[in-house]
Parts: structure tokens; sequence; C-alpha cells
């Protein structure tokens, strides 16, 4: 590869990675459009339309051959089932703290998020991390604490998101290229249609039952597109990380948080008081240690002399 194609894939991996992050930090501003629906409702439309999407996206990439090799593994069917689970709750809990009134909240889990893969890459994956990391980690930790004790809530929207992508990006990478993007979205949905068909259900049951169709056509609109909206950012990501190197990814994640951070802040008035101002501003002392740490790596790897093969 020459340095020009080099340079061309690192920028368009640039490009889908942050189209990713942006349209993850923007994610609340579209929920929170599709109130009176509720967080249950809105889920199951997201994993039955993200099917659907994926399915179309199969047969216009002519995807069918690579998806009829993989369900014929059950070890990696039964990975991507774990995945589905997963990102579930992931969802579940993105949007329970979306529609709440706890935006600010779940930018705290993904600020968190790039610290606890640390954390799974070295209790799981056996990784060995460098002091800074180690540092960073322990800052969080103590953000943590302050949150629980100061403010007087145990933060679990935040630490609930931050445990449920971090497991489900360390599957993702576990099955590697064995499982391609769409294919692997398409197994993760499928493996939800049950639940997604129980939560509507339960919805029909209660007094305000199901809200699709019943809030103008608009409304129906945007809720008919949460399986686009979710299933697009996944498939930039996915395309994104196998361009680019994941120090350069860990810069660019936290453009999500951010965002949700300055969503629930300034846009939706979302109390703020003291104390969490206190344990967001250590979050954000151990994210500073944890891009300093990333920086370093990258500088020494680059002045690593490269050794031409014989």
């Amino acid at each position: 590869m020459t340095p020009e194609t080099t340079r061309a894939a690192q920028t368009a991996g640039v490009a889908y990675a942050g189209a990713a992050y942006l349209l993850w930090g923007v994610l609340p501003l579209y929920f929170l459009l599709l109130v009176p629906t509720g967080p249950w409702e809105v889920v199951a439309w997201r994993v039955l339309l993200s099917f659907v999407f994926c399915i179309l996206l199969l047969t216009v990439t002519r995807g069918w051959a690579a998806f009829g090799v993989i369900i014929r593994q059950p070890k990696l069917l039964g990975w991507t089932a774990l995945a589905g689970l997963l990102i579930y709750v992931n969802w579940q809990v993105f949007l329970i703290g979306t529609l709440s009134g706890n935006v600010v909240e779940t930018s705290l889990g993904y600020f968190i998020n790039p610290i606890t893969t640390v954390l799974l890459g070295v209790f799981v994956l056996k990784e060995r991390i460098r002091r800074l990391q180690w540092a960073a980690i322990a800052i969080a930790a103590i953000a943590v604490i302050v949150i629980v004790v100061a403010y007087g809530e145990f933060p679990w929207i935040a630490l609930s998101l931050t445990a449920s992508f971090g497991v489900y990006g360390l599957i993702k990478k576990k099955i590697g290229p064995a499982v391609d993007a769409v294919s692997g979205l398409t197994l993760e949905s499928f493996w939800l249609i049950p639940i997604a068909v129980v939560q509507l259900i339960i919805v029909a049951l209660t007094p305000e039952g199901i809200t699709m169709g019943a809030n103008g056509w608009p409304h129906a609109v945007l809720l008919a597109f949460a399986g686009v909206a979710t299933a697009v950012p996944l498939l930039l990501f996915a395309a994104g990380t196998r361009r680019i190197n994941l120090t350069v990814i860990g810069m660019i994640q936290f453009i999500t948080p951010v965002m949700q951070f300055v969503i629930g802040v300034a846009v939706l008035n979302e109390p703020m008081p003291t104390e969490r101002w206190v344990g967001f501003v250590i979050v954000w002392i151990a994210i500073a240690v944890f891009i300093v740490d990333l920086l370093l790596a990258a500088r020494r790897g680059r002045r690593i002399p490269r050794v031409e093969p014989a």
C-alpha cells in the first residue's frame, strides 16, 4: 500500500468514525422528538426496524453469501446472541436515561467508557497497561465515589451504559473479522426480536397503548426511522475502526459524551449542583491523563525505527 493510499484510508477512517460519534452525540435530541413514545416502545421499534434495515442492506450489498457462512458456525452465533443482549441493555438504559431527563448522566457513562475498556483488557484479555492508564483508572474511580457520596445518588445509568458497551466492544473484538458489520448487526437484531415483540404486547396493554400512528404522520415517520438512526452510526463506526488505529479512535470517541453533556446542561437545562460538577471535573482530569498517555504512546511508536525485511 502506497503512502498516498494509506493516507486516504486514514482520512476516510477519521471521517467515518467522526460521523458515527457525531450522530451518537445528537441521538438524545432525536429520541426526545419521539415523545410521548416511552423508552420501552422506542427500543422495541428500534430492534425490529434495525433488523428490516439490515436485511435491505444485505440485499443491496449482496452480503447474503457472507451471512450464510456465519450462520453455519454455532460458536459465532452464540457470540452474536450475547452481543445482541448487551447492546439491547445499552439501548434500553440509554432511552430510559434520555427520556427521564438524565442526559447528563448518560454522557458520564460514555466519558468513563474508554477507561472501562482498558480495565476489561487487563482483567479479561490479560493485557498490560501503562502507569498513566492506571492513574486515569484510579482518578475515574474517585470521581464515581464523589458522585455517589457527595451528590447522594448511585449513577446506575452511567455505570450500566459503560459496562454494557464495554463488554459489547470486547465481544466485537473477539469475533473480529469473522463477522462483518452488517451481518453482525443483522444477527444481533434478529436475536432480540422476541424481546421486542413481548415489549410491544406489554406496552399495548398499558393505558397509553402503542403510539405508532397515534400522534400524526410526522411522529410516525420519526419513530419509523429509529432503526436507521440505530444502524447507521454502528456501521460507520465499523468502517472507521477498520481504517485507523485505536489511538485515533480513543481521541475521537470523546465527541459523543461532550455533545451529550452540552445538550443536557445547555439545551435541556438539567440540574448541575456543585457536587455533580466536582464529580465531572474529576472525570475530565482522568480523561486528560488518558489522552496524554495515548499521545505519548503514539509518539513513542513513531520513534521506533522500522526494520526492512531481508
